[in-house]
């Protein structure tokens, strides 16, 4: 099937996406893996996973470099939540594992596994029109494929721990430069532990037509998910990439930590799509950047549905002249949970441009933050800065807060910012029953309507399941 082919038949893969209702991923399998490091963190942890792995001595020693700076740092104080208080890390199993290497075929991957990502519409969307897929469970990815027509193109898609051994040229230039393993205490925990993820690198030129797409899924109780996300596009590429995550319900608290590192080279274009709908024992606390060359462009597209508590802040370093970037986000935040989420905007060269959009909806009990930081230094002339943040409010006891940062410096360069708070109106809602919709159609109608111009940013196989989602949580809102 050709490329036009592929993307003429993406729009009707909508009814066999992944699907993803809260409940659809509330499903475990028993646990058996051949690969366990044990509860708790220490050297002998990080010398266990470098040793299954087979990994070069300096790749153990920047692990065990970054365990050190995890342990010197304290927990964020400047983050307004008590709630990482409860995260024990000795109580959490950093490396679990039923295989090392991802198969490249469906039918090599374990039984239980492929129960899980066939529950979930895994492979569906890859046959369907996807140009590559990687499944990870657990620590590891379990399936990992790509067409062809790609590989001849020179595009790479694997994991990092494929991409250190087998293209070191490349993968070590960048890995750990857009985000130290000191940039945070859970940057440096990732670089200690991570395993999975994915390693994408698109030749110059080269203009990917669909997407790639990875999907997380944690299993295990007592778990912490680490996957490591390197994608470089090289001057003048183009690729979109797509990533979707669930959890089951435990009683227990579950930590999923990621590090996402975007390098977009002279007049390159990295468009990086998420949907997080994390069960809500899950601690989501990731750390996402991009940097951008001259004339380069990295677009953010974040939808946080679900988890305990989500801490996400893409950001993009505007590196070289004419860069864009953009982030455009979506957080829900409903019974005992907490979004946190926002943007970070460094304008490091003249003639920048950078866009946020964040929209938030605060449900029952609900909590979301928007937190951005913007920053022109006065050496730069013509810079440019749009950020909106619009939050709203469906019951009495739902809580929004927005916590700004911008350092503008200069005299040429520019920066506007808009922030609302609403609330849904009683007489819409009661006109809209006037019309026949019951009370909850009628609370789902205005969300929707709240949000709908950021979900036509999602590709069409999100934005209907984004939508539905909605539905469903605002069916329990009313009242």
């Amino acid at each position: 099937m050709s490329d036009q082919d592929q993307e003429n038949q993406a729009p009707d893969a909508t009814s066999a996406a992944i699907d993803i209702d809260r409940e659809k991923g509330n499903f475990k399998y028993a646990e058996d893996y051949a690969y366990d490091a044990g509860v708790g963190l220490n050297p002998g942890v990080i010398d266990y996973i470098a040793k299954v792995k087979g990994e070069d001595e300096w790749v153990r020693e920047f692990r065990h470099k970054a365990l050190k700076i995890f342990e010197s740092k304290p927990m964020p104080t400047h983050w307004a939540t008590k709630d990482l208080d409860n995260i024990v890390f000795d109580n959490i199993r950093y490396y679990l594992a039923k295989g090392q290497k991802p198969a490249r075929t469906w039918d090599e991957v374990p039984d239980d596994v492929k129960a899980t990502f066939e529950r979930l519409g895994i492979p569906e969307q890859e046959r369907k029109f996807l140009a590559g897929v990687e499944a990870q469970f657990d620590s590891e990815a379990s399936y990992s494929r790509m067409k062809e027509d790609l590989e001849k193109l020179g595009v790479i898609f694997v994991g990092p721990t494929e991409g250190l051994r087998d293209h070191p040229e490349i993968f070590r230039k960048y890995f750990g430069k857009v985000i130290p393993i000191g940039d945070n205490k859970f940057s440096a925990l990732n670089s200690a532990v991570f395993s999975g993820g994915s390693f994408i690198y698109v030749p110059k030129g080269v203009k990917v037509a669909a997407p790639l797409q990875a999907y997380f899924r944690i299993n295990a109780e007592n778990f912490g998910q680490f996957e490591r996300t390197l994608i470089i596009a090289d001057e003048g590429a183009e690729v979109t990439y797509m990533e979707g995550c669930t959890a089951p319900k435990f009683e227990t608290a579950t930590l999923h930590s990621a590090v996402v590192e975007l390098v977009a080279l002279k007049g390159a274009k990295i468009q990086y799509i998420t949907v997080q709908n994390w069960s809500n024992n899950v601690f989501n606390l990731v750390t996402k950047r991009g940097m951008a060359e001259e004339g380069a462009e990295v677009r953010w597209i974040d939808c946080n549905i679900g988890s305990r508590l989500t801490m996400k802040y893409p950001g993009v370093v505007l590196k070289g002249e004419k860069a864009r970037g953009e982030v455009i986000s979506i957080a829900l935040a409903s019974h005992g949970q907490h979004q946190d989420t926002g943007a970070k905007m460094i304008h490091a060269a003249s003639d920048t441009t950078s866009n946020i959009i964040s929209k938030s909806i605060s449900v029952l009990d609900g909590r979301s933050t928007y937190r951005g930081q913007v920053v022109m230094p006065k050496s730069l002339s013509g810079c440019k800065n749009n950020t909106e943040c619009d939050a709203l409010l469906i019951n009495t006891n739902s809580r929004t807060d927005t916590y700004p940062a911008i350092t503008v410096r200069g005299t040429q360069n520019s920066v506007q910012h808009e922030a609302s708070v609403s609330k849904v109106s009683a007489d819409q809602i009661f006109y809209m029953m006037q019309r026949g919709l019951s009370e909850g159609e009628a609370m789902s109608l205005a969300v929707n309507g709240f949000v709908n111009d950021l979900v036509k940013e999602f590709p069409m196989e999100y934005s209907v399941e984004l939508k539905r989602l909605i539905e469903l949580e605002m069916e329990g809102s009313v009242g």
